[in-house]
Order: C-alpha cells, then structure tokens, then sequence
C-alpha cells in the first residue's frame, strides 16, 4: 500500500539562516575598554621618560678592587717558600728519626748477638782450661808416684850414692856440650833435657820441661842440699831453669847458648828451691 505523499511548503531562504554578525558593544564596554588602555600607556610613557632621565645622568662614582703591590707579593710568595721548606725539613728529619730508630735497634741486636756469642765461646774456654789443668795434675801425680817409687827401687837395689854417683857422672861427661832449646842430645840440650837425661840413667823418669821438675820428689831446703837434688829458678810449678846440685856450693846446667853445659858457683845465682828425687 502506498504512503499518502506530504505537499512540501516552500519557505524564504531569509527566514531559515541565523545571522552571523557579532553584537556591537554597548556604550560602558567601550569606555571600558578606553580607560584600561588609557592607563596602560600612561605607564609606559611614566617608564620611559624615568629611564631617559637615568641615562642623561653621569656615573661620578667607581668601585676599586684592592691591587698587591710589588712588596706584598714577594713577602706572599717567601712565606709560601718558607712554609714548603719547612714542610720538606720535617719530611726529612723524620726519615733520619726513622733510620736512627732502625740503626740502633740493629746496633742492639747485634750487641745481644756478641755477648751471646763471647758468653759461649768464654764458657768453652773455661771448660777447656779446666780440663787442661786436670789432665795436668794427673800427669804430675803420675810422675811423682814414679819418680818416688823408682827411687824407693833404686834405694833398696844399690846405696843412694851410687845412684848420685851415675847422675853426677853423666852430667859431667855433657861438659862443653851446646845449649840448644828444644834439643834433648847427644851434644846439644836445653836444662830440662839435660836433667831427664841424666836421672834416667838410674831409672828416675822426669817431666820434659823445668816447670813440672820443680814439682816431683820431695822438697828440700837450700840449707840442706844433698849431691843429686835438683835445683830450681822461679816459683814452684812456673820454674824456667832448672840443674843439679854436685857439692861444695856448686851446680851443673846446661846454662844458656853462650855457655852451654857448664859447672857454676851456687853463690853467683842462687837458685829458688830445690826437690829430690834420688
């Protein structure tokens, strides 16, 4: 079924588009609007002849930043070098105080290290000093028990004179011969190899040197010598010359490299002490 059509009106054109012209201003907006503008240059023009007035008037006044003179600056540049100096001088006397302190604690290492070491060596010195003199007294108590028991021997087998007369005359048959230190015979002796030689022709074995003779046998007083007892020069056990008692104030020795194996007056060098063996 067909819809009924709808007769279309025509219409102005005028009647149906709105007007787009802005709305004028009414009389207050506009005075308004004059005023604001009014002040607005007002202000402006107030500015600018502010600034004109600024510009037109000269600068009178100048500010000066202090200057260092030549002086001040040397004196500023001297204490700067005087405090680095001084900066270096406590650098350096610190590195010597630090190599003092390391050398005398090096000095006094070394000083315990010494005493240490002499402390050591000192006591075995001592220990052998000590058994040097033990040994000693062992060989002069040895030597006197046999140069006393030899003489006991000698005294129970033949009469003491005959044992003197052997000595005596083996002493004398030295005469003339040369003194040589450190020779023990047949033609050259010093006082001690002479001594031994000649007791050991009657079975007396005597130490080597004049010291240990002085310490064998029996003590006997200078007042009261026999034929045969040994005489003896410096202390007891120190002896450095030692001969043998023959009679009438006298004794034979192998004296010294000028003499040699000589007959002496008693008088001319008394001896210190004597021993005897026979």
């Amino acid at each position: 079924m067909e819809e009924p059509l709808v007769p279309l009106v025509p219409m102005s054109h005028t009647a149906h588009i709105r007007s787009h012209r802005k709305p004028r201003s009414n009389a207050s907006t506009m005075a308004m609007r004059a005023g604001v503008a009014g002040g607005i240059l007002g202000s402006v023009a107030v500015a600018g002849a502010s600034a004109s007035a600024y510009a037109a008037e000269p600068v009178t006044q100048t500010i000066e930043l202090p200057t260092l003179t030549a002086d001040v600056a040397s004196q500023v540049a001297q204490s700067a070098d005087a405090m680095q100096q001084t900066a270096a001088n406590y650098e350096l006397q610190a590195e010597r105080d630090a190599a003092t302190a390391k050398a005398a604690e090096q000095a006094a290492a070394d000083l315990k290290e010494a005493k240490a070491e002499a402390k050591k060596k000192a006591e075995a010195e001592r220990r052998a000093a000590a058994e040097r003199a033990a040994t000693r007294a062992a060989e002069r108590a040895t030597l006197t028990s046999k140069a006393t028991s030899a003489s006991t021997s000698t005294s129970a087998s033949a009469p003491a004179s005959g044992s003197v007369a052997t000595v005596v005359s083996f002493l004398k048959a030295q005469l003339g011969d040369a003194y040589v230190l450190g020779a023990s015979g047949p033609n050259a002796w010093d006082c001690s190899s002479l001594m031994q030689a000649a007791y050991k022709q009657v079975g007396v074995d005597l130490p080597r040197v004049s010291q240990d003779q002085s310490t064998v046998g029996t003590d006997v007083s200078l007042s009261n010598l026999q034929v045969g007892d040994i005489l003896y020069w410096g202390a007891k056990g120190s002896a450095y010359h030692v001969g043998t008692y023959i009679g009438n104030g006298q004794y034979l020795d192998a004296a010294n490299p000028s003499k040699g194996v000589v007959i002496q007056d008693l008088s001319g060098y008394p001896a210190t002490g004597a021993v005897r063996v026979l």
